[in-house]
């Protein structure tokens, strides 16, 4: 599987991300917008009385208190040392310069991985507006995500996932206008996903494992700058868009297992050239596999099992240059074009069980597979409308997950 579902994060790379976007965020619009002119920077008060070297620290302050007094329940000790006025000393807090001026420390970055904390998120948050990442990977957070964190304007990752969040698509993300890399996934997150979640110039969209319904929306390859994209294990339905295509520039890894999405794989996936990784197991896909997947050059682990796809296996994908992981059983194919015979004189782990090949054991019976052979789908002819896949012909009474394995 890909290697970003094992990705973890270090403080010491939370470190060095910080202080990289403290520097590609220094721009006079952003001195502008927060109002600081160069005379204010300099008139900070040399025997000031208060504990806060600046305003700003003062504001984590109240803010990481109001935190602390809603932690439930801490097993391992994480915020023990959050007491006292020196908030950049605190555990999974990290320091650094702002945008908009070099010569005070803000609390820039949040990492309190792992750390097992049970509680919620209160609306102090936003006070801590000069915050880049917040990384809340594998705790117990449950409740809502506060409405104030639109108060985080430099906020450049927001890792949520593993945690027990629920309501609806945390809105309030939509609105951080710096906001590159978005991770919920393993939530409790439930009802559509907003179409304006793929208008945001986004490199990495996690939203697996959730509670989503509805469709996918009609704009899902709108954002053209999303490298991974990853929302299996939602209950989606209807069709993969058209617009997929337009992720044709960035995207690398496309995830969309067991997402209930039907009708035919659309041919534009075929022109994502970009492509690593592309899963769209355990759906209810019908039809071929498209001509276009031919041309994915980098495509190294290309996943259809648990299907009703049918037709034949085309020799393009078998000869892509660097697939090493091809796995469409439990589809209905009936053919493996050339190469596609002998997948394992390439290298090539692969798994073809239970489809519809008349001389490979492990497959359906002729009992199964007749009434679908008799009955191709053209997709060509259908259309996906209104996100839905009504008009897709002949598609297979048995669902995949449950035919039986002879």
């Amino acid at each position: 599987m890909a290697s970003f579902l094992f990705s973890a994060i270090t403080s010491s790379h939370v470190i060095l991300i910080i202080l990289l976007l403290c520097s590609s965020f220094l721009t006079n619009s952003l001195a502008a917008k927060h109002g600081y002119s160069s005379t204010h920077r300099h008139h900070h008060r040399p025997h000031n009385s208060s504990p806060f070297p600046n305003p700003k620290l003062h504001q984590a302050y109240i803010a990481l208190q109001a935190w602390k007094k809603v932690i439930y329940s801490d097993p391992n000790n994480f915020t023990t040392n959050w007491v006292g006025p020196s908030v950049c000393n605190y555990r999974g807090i990290y320091c650094a310069p702002p945008p908009y001026d070099h010569k005070i420390q803000v609390v820039s970055g949040i990492d309190l991985n792992n750390a097992d904390i049970a509680g919620f998120l209160p609306d102090e948050l936003g006070l801590l507006s000069d915050l880049a990442l917040i990384h809340l990977n594998s705790n117990r957070f449950c409740g809502i995500v506060p409405q104030t964190l639109s108060n985080l304007t430099l906020l450049y990752e927001l890792d949520l996932s593993n945690n027990r969040f629920v309501g609806p698509f945390p809105n309030v993300v939509l609105s951080l206008p710096m906001l590159n890399y978005l991770d919920i996934r393993f939530n409790e997150f439930e009802g559509p996903l907003p179409p304006e979640l793929f208008n945001k110039k986004l490199d990495a969209i996690f939203v697996n494992n959730n509670r989503f319904t509805s469709m996918i929306p009609q704009n899902f390859g709108s954002n053209n700058s999303a490298s991974v994209l990853v929302i299996a294990n939602n209950k989606f339905g209807g069709c993969l868009p058209p617009s997929v295509a337009n992720l044709a520039n960035s995207i690398e890894e496309l995830l969309l297992i067991n997402t209930s999405i039907s009708g035919c794989l659309p041919p534009e996936v075929g022109y994502l050239y970009k492509l690593r990784v592309l899963d769209v197991s355990l759906n209810k896909l019908v039809g071929p596999i498209p001509y276009s997947v031919a041309g994915l050059a980098h495509l190294e682990l290309l996943n259809l099992e648990h299907n009703m796809m049918s037709g034949i296996v085309p020799e393009g994908v078998c000869l892509l240059p660097n697939l090493s992981n091809f796995t469409f059983s439990y589809n209905f194919f009936c053919e493996e074009e050339g190469i596609c015979n002998n997948l394992t004189s390439k290298g090539i782990a692969y798994d073809d069980r239970w489809n519809c090949f008349p001389e490979k054991p492990f497959q359906r019976s002729n009992k199964v597979c007749e009434p679908v052979l008799e009955h191709p789908v053209e997709c060509f002819e259908q259309h996906c409308s209104n996100g839905g896949s009504e008009g897709f012909a002949a598609a297979p009474m048995l669902s995949p997950s449950i035919a039986p394995a002879y």
